[in-house]
């Protein structure tokens, strides 16, 4: 049975697991202190300090790197790549030490990977990064001619739960159409055809709905009113815009489970909240546009997912479209190993970077 190590970098966390085959035998939540992580002048310095938490949770759990098959990370902010397994190669270490395509602490979880990999000869992948770009040459136009619309979403929890409902339904996922909507602290809609994501709102650069902290798509001259606002600083702008809009904007608060609870009480509370899910709903009508009406099947997941409510008043405005199925949380280290099993059993080719 294949032992596979899988690792995923947040903000103040690092998570790890080790699978035996499709079974988590260990795993850990390692917690950062905001001064820890404060102490490091970059993003990617962080790498020692990552790696030596992960390693002493490893010794502790008697879990050798030598007993591994396989070592998984989760992609980082590399160039476009379309979906699947890639090597965490050289060329992906030099890119993100290069910063080519910017910084993320999923960057250092690569760069981690990459000298396991090398110190214990041992293969090292990435699967379904938030970079991955299936987008249709249709939707790459923005409007604006030396702009293109980039593909950045929560890619590797989306393709996990459209493989998970094909197993489900006995069916290829390579000749279903599925509409995947992402619920957390960002939210986003991909349209699903036969395996690739030909459409998605880029969550990340502020398309879309708006979200429990993000302000989703606004219009060109309120940014630069905003803009225009806050003085020219646009990293004040873009905290408002992403960390500062949505229900956090609106509300205060990120915390759905409590603003549920206000909702209860609180009129403009329950309006916002339904005016999220008014927009959810359209963005899914768009995609179901993409694929020209012929939908399989409306998958919901991410954080939201557990509220009954959210997903009981979004099936309500969608289910015309398709049926609707819900699938709470985001199992990313899951999906990692799943990712891994892939590779192993020689179901998916390693894809090449270059």
């Amino acid at each position: 049975m294949f032992k596979i190590l899988v690792m995923n970098l947040g903000s103040t966390s690092s998570k790890a697991a080790i699978f035996e085959g499709e079974v988590m035998v260990a795993s850990t939540n390692i917690r950062h202190t905001s001064s820890e992580i404060a102490s490091f002048h970059k993003v990617l310095d962080q790498q020692d300090f990552r790696r030596e938490a992960v390693e002493k949770w490893m010794r502790e759990e008697n879990i050798s790197f030598e007993s591994l098959d396989c070592i998984c990370v989760r992609g980082g902010v590399v160039k476009p790549l379309p979906g699947g397994i890639y090597w965490v190669s050289k060329e992906v270490i030099d890119d993100i030490l290069a910063e080519k395509y910017g910084t993320h602490v999923t960057n250092v979880g690569n760069c981690i990977g990459y000298y396991w990999g090398e110190k214990y000869n041992k293969p090292v992948i990435f699967v379904d990064a938030p970079v991955t770009d299936d987008l249709c040459v249709l939707a790459r136009y923005s409007g604006i001619k030396q702009v293109s619309r980039r593909s950045v979403f929560h890619a590797l929890n989306q393709k996990q739960i459209a493989r998970q409902y094909a197993k489900e339904v006995d069916g290829d996922v390579s000749k279903l159409n599925l509409i995947v909507c992402h619920m957390g602290g960002g939210i986003s809609v991909g349209a699903h055809r036969k395996g690739q994501v030909i459409d998605v709102n880029n969550a990340l650069d502020g398309e879309g709905p708006f979200s429990p902290e993000r302000s989703g798509g606004l219009s060109c001259f309120a940014v630069l009113d905003l803009v225009e606002e806050f003085r020219g600083d646009t990293r004040q702008v873009r905290k408002l815009l992403v960390g500062g809009g949505g229900l956090v904007s609106y509300l205060g608060s990120n915390n759905v489970q409590q603003i549920m609870v206000l909702a209860q009480e609180d009129d403009e509370a329950r309006r916002v909240i339904d005016a999220m899910i008014y927009q959810m709903a359209k963005e899914i009508g768009a995609m179901a546009t993409v694929l020209e009406g012929k939908v399989d099947q409306i998958l919901l997941t991410g954080g939201l997912a557990y509220n009954e409510y959210i997903c009981k008043m979004l099936a309500e405005r969608v289910d015309w479209i398709a049926g609707v199925k819900v699938y709470p949380g985001e199992d990313e280290l899951a999906a990692l190993a799943m990712g891994a099993l892939r590779f192993l059993n020689k179901e998916e080719e390693v894809q090449s970077y270059n």
